[in-house]
């Protein structure tokens, strides 16, 4: 966001109450090609090269939007994977994730205001005329109050905003009369039930045809609701109220942040991430800036600038405040206890709170937000994206990347305040990235592991109203716009708000006189508006200055937090003692542990067992201490239990027309050859073999030699079936699961065992896939007939040469006349029937599938001094204290299943519909948040 003027604000203006928070907001009084003319050697990239890379966004988001308009529309989401829209009930169910549809078609209304920014208005005016024809906001589903307010509500203003701005101008849009402006009303109007609480905190969800307490709302029975979820709202909200001069809607949403500034903990001011929506008590007591708490802060500042209340910029200075002394850990932004904000909540971070350098820039703390923000990068260029969370050593804590935004828009940010062209490569890397390892035939495919390359069947809608804008933002130049943008302000979906609304229809008082503020440190506020100061002291190297000790903090360091306590000289108490540094051997160690009230207990295999008793502690706060301190040691043997599995696998799909962008992810096998010493894998077309549960003599051995065999799970021992397909001639096999049904996505990693013999004998590589990941490759057998694989430790670049020959190839075609028949399908694919269904094997001694799930740790701990391993789901291993390479496996996770519908929303039938069922996605950050709570 960018600001010519504060609202309200004169030039020259000071005084008590109007001192301005950031040392940025008059952006077009400090441009990035001012800062760059004072650093001509700063190695600025050229306006070619930054057109070209404008362009290339263009093209990109031409292709996630279209292919979501020609397989998708009228769904609320595109399946990327399988070519068809996620339609709600359709689908298994993903669990909270999809309260975000609501059969409303999402994307385009999310997507609105984005074409507007990327000058596409011949397309937004289209797009337009589609939702006020096509959508229908009167649907007996329940929805998430939060996710419909950001993406559907906020969508419809966004949209509503820049067509009467466009009218404006003459040429577009002559015929609008405000008609998205009336949808957002009838939605705000459906939204307002959820509020009917005491304390004014909405109900987490809705039903957007009967409300809350109607009988077939089939919600209102929730108690609690995230700090985010509750507190993300005035902006949408009062943009409403001041649109269309109804203020219900501004004063429902400043009720709720009220009382959430009400609860807050008192002696740190910092808020928890769940509170119960009618007692207002605190459910989840840690707090941080990411999942669960992100976007609540963000609505506080910019609040303050869209409608120009002190209250909520003072109310955001304490919160920073807190934040600054005990959450940030520069480069690191770790949670911490509400009550005990210098104890560390976790030794993990996830990616949401990728936002929080944009929002430093906003509040003109520049060192910090360069700062966290390279640490983000430096995590990104290891992984290629964005791990969903990482730990403080800057391993992948949970896999999957569901292409969020949030790093693009700090990289904006940071750009428009330094002007540094470090931020343009940044931009390129992510380009590049999606282009690489996310862009799929029909859009742009969540990856499932960064580590594997694997992606999921999901391209959600944020992707299209956030990224592509950040990202052109980030290389136009002031000329590329048909408006100002610094006219503007982003809600947290990035849709446009003018700032004019500060002005318009003011109905509430703007000073809450009944809360009392923390006085803050005024050197912290010296900065009025409008901004006419450069932000670094004529050093056009500061930032780079920044960054540069943190080059390699991912690759050559571990670093840990650095508690307070260590940071003051060593005065006041020590820091409490971390499962991570704990030693057995070390005498201080265990008496720390014995005031803490856990005791050490030598069992006759050489392991020693932990057992905490909250009584004998010395005190609570030792108490506390102690069980922090078992939940961790449970957290890292845990991990460590997981590292010791193998690693998953992945299947990459080479041959045309996917050329490896559709990469499946894989279960290995405890025999054959071990494919991550062997980094080329394993390449070859695949055939089904006869019979098709490979347990006997292969009967067509003519089709399986030199290829990569196909069978079925079950009726013989892996290791017998890989036998049979070696000795056939075949270079590699995978097997397909017989459940029907099953999948990675709900199911704990795969690892297909021996069967008790040696195994030596078996040189060729074996991979199991679920059913729908399989299918995926039968299904392209029929389609294709010639599927070529590539079978390895993590997927592969793709085969960019093979691609670019391809569509030369269909270019030369296309101006031939088509005298040739379609090819039938291939001989082998028809043998899938043929075989024999499910072979079902038993979970008794012997069974030929005997993956181990992990166990589940209690409050009693386990530590072996050599043999790590853990014997029982009570017991678990001490982790060492030291780095080690590597990261830890993705939890395992479980979601519920609803029954689908058979109706088809979407007529459109795509060639390869039947492929698989929409993979689902991982357990929501909030709940597998809540094992960590202290």
């Amino acid at each position: 966001m960018a600001l010519s003027a504060a609202p309200g604000c004169r030039a020259g203006e000071r005084g008590p109450r109007w001192r301005r928070p950031w040392k940025l907001l008059a952006l077009g009084l400090l441009s990035a090609s001012s800062v760059l003319a004072a650093a001509p050697g700063a190695g600025a990239m050229s306006r070619e090269e930054k057109r070209r890379l404008g362009n290339q966004v263009l093209e990109m988001f031409d292709h996630a939007y279209s292919n979501y308009m020609e397989h998708a529309y009228p769904a609320d989401e595109l399946m990327p994977l399988t070519c068809r829209g996620r339609v709600r009930g359709q689908e298994p169910s993903r669990g909270d994730v999809d309260d975000a549809l609501g059969k409303f078609s999402l994307t385009l209304i999310d997507t609105l205001d984005t074409l507007v920014v990327l000058n596409k208005t011949k397309e937004f005016e289209e797009a337009v005329k589609k939702v006020i024809k096509d959508v229908n906001l009167d649907n007996d589903i329940v929805v998430s109050v939060f996710e419909t307010n950001i993406r559907v509500l906020g969508g419809l203003l966004g949209g509503h905003s820049v067509a009467i701005m466009l009218k404006e101008k003459g040429e577009y849009m002559q015929w609008y009369n405000g008609e998205l402006l009336h949808m957002a009303k009838e939605l705000g109007y459906k939204l307002l039930p959820a509020f009917n609480t005491t304390s004014g905190l909405p109900y987490p969800r809705v039903n957007l045809k009967f409300g809350v307490r109607h009988p077939e709302a089939r919600t209102g029975t929730e108690t609690d609701t995230c700090t985010a979820c509750a507190g993300t709202l005035i902006l949408e909200f009062a943009a409403l109220s001041r649109f269309t001069g109804t203020s219900i809607f501004e004063e429902y949403a400043r009720k709720a942040l009220d009382f959430i500034w009400e609860k807050r903990q008192r002696s740190s001011n910092l808020v928890g991430v769940t509170i119960n929506i009618h007692t207002g008590d605190w459910v989840r007591k840690d707090s941080g800036v990411g999942a669960g708490i992100d976007s609540y802060y963000e609505y506080l500042l910019k609040a303050y600038v869209l409608l120009g209340d002190d209250s909520f910029l003072e109310r955001f200075n304490t919160h920073y405040d807190a934040i600054m002394r005990y959450i940030s850990q520069p480069p690191l932004l770790l949670d911490v206890h509400i009550h005990k904000p210098m104890l560390n909540a976790r030794t993990w971070m996830d990616s949401l709170l990728a936002f929080f350098p944009g929002l430093q820039v906003l509040k003109g703390d520049i060192r910090p937000a360069i700062e966290t923000h390279e640490m983000l990068y430096q995590v990104i260029k290891k992984h290629n994206f964005l791990p969903e969370a990482f730990t403080t050593d800057f391993r992948v804590h949970w896999a999957q990347h569901p292409l969020r935004p949030e790093f693009a828009e700090s990289t904006y940010f940071l750009y428009k305040a330094t002007g540094d062209p470090y931020y343009l490569e940044v931009g390129k890397t992510l380009i590049e990235n999606l282009n690489k390892y996310a862009r799929v035939p029909c859009g742009f495919a969540a990856m499932k592991d960064v580590r594997t390359g694997s992606h999921e069947d999901r391209m959600d809608s944020f992707f299209l109203a956030e990224m592509f804008k950040y990202l052109y933002l980030l290389f136009a130049d002031k000329e590329d716009m048909i408006f100002d943008i610094e006219d503007y302000i982003f809600t947290t979906e990035a849709h446009l708000l003018p700032l004019w609304l500060s002005t318009t229809n003011q109905t509430i008082s703007k000073k809450n006189t009944s809360t009392e503020y923390t006085e803050l440190d005024d050197s912290n506020f010296d900065w009025t508006c409008p901004n006419t100061q450069i932000l670094f002291p004529n050093d056009p190297m500061f930032a780079q200055s920044i960054r540069e000790p943190l080059k390699n903090v991912v690759d050559k360091s571990c670093p840990r937090g650095i508690s307070r306590a260590e940071e003051s000289l060593g005065s006041g108490p020590k820091p409490p003692l971390r499962a991570r540094d704990f030693m057995a051997s070390n005498p201080e160690h265990l008496e720390i542990l014995k005031k803490m009230g856990v005791s050490l207990i030598h069992l006759k295999d050489g392991r020693v067992q932990l057992v905490q008793h909250a009584v004998q502690a010395a005190s609570s706060l030792d108490a506390e201490d102690g069980l922090r301190f078992m939940q961790e040691m449970i957290e890292l043997s845990s991990q460590q239990q997981k590292e010791q599995q193998l690693p998953p696998r992945a299947v990459q799909i080479v041959s045309h027309p996917f050329f490896g962008r559709v990469v499946l992810t894989a279960g290995p096998a405890q025999f054959g050859m071990d494919l991550s010493k062997h980094k080329a894998g394993t390449r070859g077309f695949v055939a089904t073999i006869k019979p098709y549960n490979g347990c006997s003599e292969i009967t067509n051995p003519e089709a399986v030699k030199e290829k990569i065999a196909l069978m079925q799970r079950g009726q013989c021992m892996f290791a017998e079936k890989a036998r049979n397909i070696q000795k056939a001639g075949a270079i590699g096999g995978i097997v397909i699961d017989d459940n029907e049904g099953s999948s990675s996505d709900t199911a704990p990693l795969f690892q297909m065992a021996g069967d008790g013999k040696n195994t030596d004998d078996i040189t060729i590589p074996m991979l199991f896939l679920f059913n729908k990941e399989g299918n995926i490759i039968l299904d392209a057998i029929r389609e294709y007939e010639a599927v070529e694989v590539l079978l390895s430790d993590k997927a592969k670049d793709r085969d960019l040469e093979m691609e670019n020959m391809d569509q030369k190839s269909s270019e030369s075609d296309a101006h031939k006349p088509n005298s040739e028949e379609a090819p039938s399908d291939s001989q082998d694919a028809g043998a899938v029937g043929e075989e024999p269904e499910g072979g079902g094997e038993s979970s008794a001694v012997g069974d030929p599938d005997p993956l181990s799930a992990a166990s589940t740790a209690s409050a009693s701990v386990s530590m072996a001094q050599e043999d790590p391993h853990t014997s029982g789901s009570a017991e678990a291993s001490a982790p060492e204290p030291a780095c080690t390479p590597g990261d830890s496996q993705p939890q395992e996770q479980n979601t519920q299943t609803e029954a689908t519908s058979k109706a088809h929303w979407d007529s459109k039938v795509q060639p390869m519909e039947s492929i698989l069922a929409d993979w689902n996605e991982d357990i929501e950050a909030f709940e597998m948040m809540e094992k960590d709570e202290l």
